[in-house]
């Protein structure tokens, strides 16, 4: 498809800089195919069935963005995914000055070595530190990485510490949050619970990728960047018998739904996973694994919006995103929630 076709107007006052003051206390806007209801986030149990499946993506996230030097010049480097060993890929600006061998230093004497060059600003870097001499490196030198939409409009703070990370983050990684999640609280998911709905944790470290614009014309010439993501086997036999007993599998984000489709096969069957994924879903997608996503509202032209739109119908979704801009939903990281039924189930 053409990547325009996915275009729309956002006014840019309905970009939320800040969470509401209740992380389930935002809006929901319910899309079961060209059926729109309004609703909030705290009411989510009435959506979901006993018995289904909700699946939560624990990755926490890491200062990832930092300021540094090269020899006089300035650099900003974003970090978005570990290849271990104290090695990272990452995005720097000004990426065309940098050649390779050059070292990046850092506050705290922390410092990079650059090891290889790639498209779009992207450095592969290699630290002085690893593990948690490195984890605690970052903490010192750098930032929480907002997304461009909010830092560019006002500066991180600590609220941006509690605010930007779910309240179940377990494992250091993502260098964006897995959004969608940070609408739930103790008290919603004890609600859940209590309604008998069920609830399972994977990981994908989210990449500073996903904020990519897409500079092609068609989607079949855009490249996504990868993620690196596990289900263990024990979530994976909870997904299958979740479908076995005739219920459905919530995804809580886009990002726990590309790692649940990369690791379900054509069968429908889940298996356990722990690779990188750069499984890019637009419509006219197959899916194997996902019923239920619940996730914010998404950038015009972006993979995800892409992504949402194959997953509960490109009219459905242009439709809803119309409706959520017409009675002023807050879009973004920050913004409202909406709760999707899959289009070929509806």
């Amino acid at each position: 498809m053409k990547v325009d076709q996915f275009d729309f107007e956002l006014p840019k006052e309905l970009i939320a800089i800040r969470p509401a003051p209740s992380r389930d206390g935002a809006r929901l806007l319910v899309v079961n195919g060209n059926e729109l209801k309004d609703s909030q986030v705290k009411d989510l149990p009435d959506f979901i069935n006993a018995g289904d499946l909700m699946i939560f993506n624990d990755t926490r996230v890491i200062p990832a963005r930092l300021k540094g030097k090269r020899r006089d010049a300035n650099m900003e480097i974003t970090l978005h995914m570990n290849m271990t060993g104290g090695v990272w890929k990452a995005f720097a600006k000004p990426a065309k000055k940098l050649k390779l061998d050059d070292v990046i230093k850092f506050d705290g004497g922390l410092d990079a070595l650059v090891t290889h060059k790639g498209d779009a600003g992207e450095v592969t870097i290699q630290f002085n530190k690893t593990d948690n001499d490195l984890g605690d490196a970052l903490k010192e030198a750098g930032v929480m990485p907002l997304p461009p939409y909010i830092a560019s409009q006002r500066p991180i703070d600590e609220r941006d510490e509690e605010d930007y990370q779910t309240i179940y983050s377990k494992h250091d990684g993502a260098v964006a949050a897995p959004t969608a999640g940070l609408h739930f609280t103790d008290s919603l998911q004890r609600a859940l619970f209590d309604n008998g709905i069920n609830s399972a944790y994977v990981t994908l470290h989210v990449g500073a990728g996903t904020f990519l614009p897409v500079k092609v014309d068609d989607t079949n010439d855009h490249k996504m960047h990868e993620e690196y993501g596990e289900i263990n086997a024990d979530v994976a036999n909870l997904i299958n018998e979740t479908h076995r007993s005739g219920n459905k599998v919530v995804a809580v984000g886009t990002t726990s739904l590309r790692l649940l489709e990369s690791a379900t096969d054509e069968e429908g069957i889940t298996r356990e996973f722990a690779d990188a994924t750069d499984i890019f879903i637009t419509p006219g997608y197959q899916f194997r694994c996902v019923d239920i996503l619940m996730t914010n509202f998404h950038l015009p032209k972006s993979t995800l919006f892409m992504l949402v739109s194959a997953f509960a119908g490109f009219e459905n979704m242009k439709a809803a995103y119309n409706h959520a801009i017409d009675s002023g939903y807050r879009f973004y990281s920050y913004g409202d929630s909406s709760i999707l039924m899959r289009e070929d189930q509806t």
